[in-house]
This record gives structure tokens, C-alpha cells and sequence, in this order.
């Protein structure tokens, strides 16, 4: 492991087990989360009292924030430190191409790399540190950061060198995903109007070409246990999909089904705010027509 001191901003659902992670490989780890940083810090790690403060000592500063707004507003942060030691900022959120593209330009104008890395894998991946990372700088960015990587994540993909390729490649992802675990959610309600037992249809499923993430830990491991605890908000799926449907129309790529996705768990959102993501099951189901 690599001598260098780095930072971590954002010990939310994600970003907590991945900090500890990289504490546990022996890191030189600081940690700063504007909710509230002793309570969430992993024991043992060195805390700082803002994103400035944590600037000053950590070369690489890593993000797991909920939305873009959050991330510019720690950037900004980190840029403006008069102590900065940060070179290297990477930012493991969600964010949508376009506003990583606006703080890598940002970030470019104050002398500091950044690293458009978005991650998949869900809390329990974060928390066993088998999380896959979707890189988008330099390859000697990666090189140079590779063993705390290999903390936190059991891949990583080098998907490009420019800022937003990250994103494009989370996006697309989370709009499969979003996609499966709607549209599966729907076909299990299906099958219960025609009399079928859930986990039935689930296993069949599982031996069958309609096999995805929903059916093989989605709903067996979540739903049809009644646990619901994906750690994955319904307005976050709702928000990674609107970001998906903004840059694919910006960008002229079809829409047919995205569109379509997109406001189905808009609509749960509206709904369901500070849901789970696995109680799509619950919306779908209860739009069972008479």
C-alpha cells in the first residue's frame, strides 16, 4: 500500500464501509462527512473538522456524495484551502456526465487532477469491498492509486481517460438495473393475478432466460424476505435515471425505453421518497388493475 495520505468526504451508506476498507488495508486515512464525522468515521482514523481542513493533509481526497451540488460544493472547498496539499481529487458518486465535466474543468483551472470514478456493487459490496469502479482519467492516475483501489473494489474497469465517461458508463448501468428491477417487479405481480407463488415464479426465473440482478438477489434476498434493505434509496434510482434520460437526449441516443423506466420510478419517488429501492415491488403491485 501506497504512503500517500489520503482523504475521504462522505461516510453515508456507501462511503462509510468503503473508508473502513481502506483503514483496514493500512491506509493513512482522513475523514470528514458534513452530517456529522466522529459519529461515522471508522474507528481509529483520523477525522477533520471540514473538506478544507482535510485538504491540508491528504494528497488524494476521495467522494461518495448524494448528487452533483454536493460535490461542487466540496470541491470548491478543497480548491480554495489555503494549506492544500490535494493533487488528486476522485470521485466515486453519482453525478451525471455533465456535471463531472463542469468539475473537471473546475478543477483543472486550480491545478488538481480528478478522477471521474463512479462505483456499482450496492452497500453490501461496499461493505465486503467487492464493488466495481468505472475509471475515467489517465491510466497512470489509476496506476498510481491502484492498491487503495483494490480495497474497496473487486473490479476495476479503466472505461476512458476524459471526465463523464464515468458517469455515461454508471448510468447506463443503473438504467439496466433500474429497468430489471421494475420490469421484474411487474412480472412477479403478474404472475400473482394468475395464481403462481412469487417464489416460484422467482426460481423458475433464476433457471430461465429472465434471470437478472432483481431475480437472483433483489428478490430473493430483499423482497420475498420482507427486509426491503438494498440500501439503495427509490430517489436515488429515480435521480440516476433522470440523469440517464438528460444526457441520452443531449447526446441524440434512443429513448424509447428510458423514458418510459424513468417515470415509473419517478413516480415512486413522488411516492415513496425515502424508500428503498427494493419496494418498487410494493409501487408496481399496487397499480394491479381491478
Amino acid at each position: 500500500m501506497a504512503t500517500e495520505t489520503l482523504g475521504f468526504v462522505g461516510l453515508g451508506n456507501m462511503g462509510a464501509p468503503m473508508a473502513a476498507n481502506l483503514a483496514a488495508a493500512g491506509c493513512d486515512l482522513h475523514v470528514h462527512d458534513k452530517a456529522g464525522t466522529s459519529e461515522r468515521a471508522p474507528e481509529g482514523v483520523a477525522t477533520a473538522a471540514s473538506a478544507a481542513e482535510l485538504a491540508e493533509a491528504a494528497g488524494t481526497v476521495f467522494l461518495s456524495l448524494p448528487d452533483g451540488d454536493a460535490c461542487r460544493e466540496v470541491v470548491r472547498e478543497i480548491a480554495a484551502s489555503p494549506g492544500r496539499a490535494t493533487s488528486l481529487i476522485v470521485d466515486f458518486s453519482t453525478i451525471g456526465v455533465a456535471a463531472a465535466q463542469g468539475i473537471a474543468r473546475e478543477l483543472a483551472e486550480a491545478g488538481i487532477d480528478y478522477a471521474d470514478a463512479p462505483v456499482s456493487g450496492g452497500r453490501a459490496g461496499a461493505v465486503a469491498g467487492t464493488l466495481t469502479v468505472m475509471w475515467a482519467a489517465p491510466a497512470a492516475l489509476l496506476q498510481r492509486l491502484r492498491g487503495a483501489l483494490d480495497a474497496v473494489a473487486k473490479n476495476v474497469f479503466h472505461v476512458g481517460d476524459a471526465a463523464g465517461q464515468g458517469q455515461a458508463m454508471k448510468l447506463l448501468n443503473n438504467f439496466l438495473s433500474g429497468t430489471a428491477l421494475a420490469a421484474t417487479s411487474e412480472a412477479v405481480a403478474y404472475g400473482e393475478t394468475q395464481g403462481l407463488d412469487p417464489r416460484t415464479v422467482i426460481d423458475v426465473l433464476n433457471a430461465s432466460t429472465g434471470r437478472n440482478t432483481a431475480t437472483s438477489d433483489k428478490f430473493p434476498n430483499r423482497i420475498l424476505t420482507g427486509s426491503f434493505d438494498a440500501g439503495f434509496q427509490t430517489a436515488l434510482m429515480a435521480k440516476d435515471l433522470q440523469l440517464y434520460v438528460e444526457s441520452a437526449r443531449t447526446g441524440g441516443a434512443p429513448l424509447e425505453i428510458g423514458n418510459r423506466v424513468a417515470e415509473t420510478w419517478r413516480r415512486a419517488a413522488g411516492e415513496m421518497p425515502d424508500s428503498d429501492c427494493t419496494r418498487i415491488y410494493e409501487f408496481v403491485r399496487g397499480r394491479r388493475r381491478a
